[in-house]
């Protein structure tokens, strides 16, 4: 089954895909370049794909036309032959995908005045759309957030299902009616993470006689039957070397280093913490493990915050990952800083590295991050988790087939 992955990413939802030997990736389209360069080099080196640098286009979706068709010496972009001269004449089974998430998750309308119903990235499903009738697969998949059932973009009138159902509609294909259905717990699926994910699944009208019938089976019946027992934290990073303070600020390759460290395994190299953040960590940690449970609740975060930092918030800065349950949900926030994401291990005092965050994505190992840290992070936060991506895949089959 050929495949297109729009809004690439990195590539966490193709990986999926790619893992399933019934699966070939056409074209991958992303348009930031660190997200790009790791989906190349990740292809390339553990997929055997040569031509990766060909097959994951840097290029923005919303120029549609161009993209199809090619372009020549942009500034952004240099040059490529477009989509239809790479697919060379080959049937497109499915496209898959999902717009950025921060126009439709609640976090982002939170923080922004207008509640995000600005923001141009509500309307990328569009730009989607258009290469769904152009290449008129047998059927796509939509990933986005939760939040994506309540949004309501422009003036607010309509929800952005609503305008995402009617264009799928007058695309000529259909969604389940019920949208609720298409929401799926990811602990439920083998990912260590309390994460949640929308997977809309549009079914061309003119190949399948009853697509409600098809959907409601595929979300009812087909998908929990990939369903995994819950993964931990601990199933997750306890396996990767400790790092521990070292009570001084050493520079190596150009970075501040405040713990032990080493380079056995890629991307797995801690970050700095000034002394005061590794006491906090400490502190936080070892009242999980020795479970006092003094600062669980908001308001002692809070309190602690002041006391330690001078300064008040009003929301608490801390969470310590448990050993023993699912992680919190990885962010593309963890760039900033990894506050919310303290390693359990009192002795470690440290937030997660690279490659945990990965790890807690379900990301392989042979995945080596070549960014930046803050990209690095950035990007892992935004994928979906490979493991639920290829269940998502093998269940797809009993449509595609």
């Amino acid at each position: 089954m050929n495949f297109i992955d729009i809004f690439a990413g990195c590539g966490g939802l193709s990986e999926g895909f790619e893992q399933n030997p019934n699966y070939n990736m056409l074209a991958a389209v992303e348009w930031e370049k660190p997200q790009v360069n790791n989906l190349r080099n990740h292809l390339r080196n553990n997929h055997g794909i040569e031509d990766a640098n060909e097959r994951v286009i840097h290029f923005d979706v919303q120029r549609t036309n161009e993209l199809i068709n090619g372009w020549q010496n942009d500034a952004n972009y240099g040059s490529h032959q477009g989509l239809e001269s790479l697919i060379n004449g080959e049937n497109v089974d499915l496209i898959i995908g999902g717009p950025p998430c921060q126009a439709y998750s609640i976090a982002g309308r939170i923080r922004d005045t207008n509640g995000m119903r600005d923001d141009y990235r509500n309307f990328l499903f569009e730009s989607y759309m258009r290469l769904v009738r152009h290449y008129q697969p047998k059927l796509f998949v939509f990933e986005n957030v939760p939040g994506i059932l309540s949004a309501r973009p422009g003036n607010g009138d309509l929800l952005v299902t609503d305008l995402i159902r009617k264009e799928i509609q007058n695309s000529g294909y259909e969604i389940i009616d019920d949208l609720r259905q298409a929401q799926f717990d990811l602990t439920q699926y083998g990912v260590p993470q309390n994460r949640r994910r929308v997977i809309i699944v549009g079914l061309r009208h003119d190949l399948y006689e009853e697509p409600q019938e098809i959907l409601q089976y595929f979300y009812q019946n087909v998908m929990p039957q990939f369903s995994e027992e819950m993964q931990t934290v601990r199933d997750a990073i306890s396996d990767l070397p400790r790092f521990t303070p070292t009570g001084k600020i050493e520079r190596v390759k150009g970075k501040n280093v405040s713990h032990t460290y080493n380079f056995d395994v890629p991307n797995h190299f801690p970050r700095f913490h000034s002394e005061r953040d590794i006491q906090i960590f400490r502190i936080l940690a070892e009242d999980i493990e020795s479970g006092r449970n003094e600062y669980v609740s908001t308001g002692a975060l809070r309190r602690l915050y002041t006391e330690m930092t001078g300064r008040q918030s009003n929301v608490h800065k801390y969470h310590v990952l448990r050993w023993d349950e699912p992680s919190n949900t990885i962010p593309a926030h963890l760039y900033k800083d990894g506050l919310r994401h303290i390693h359990p291990d009192p002795t470690q005092a440290r937030s997660i590295t690279v490659r945990e965050a990965a790890r807690l994505q379900t990301f392989p190992d042979n995945y080596e991050f070549i960014s930046n840290t803050g990209d690095n992070y950035k990007m892992i936060g935004n994928a979906v988790p490979p493991n639920f991506a290829a269940k998502l895949a093998s269940a797809l089959l009993n449509i595609l087939t």
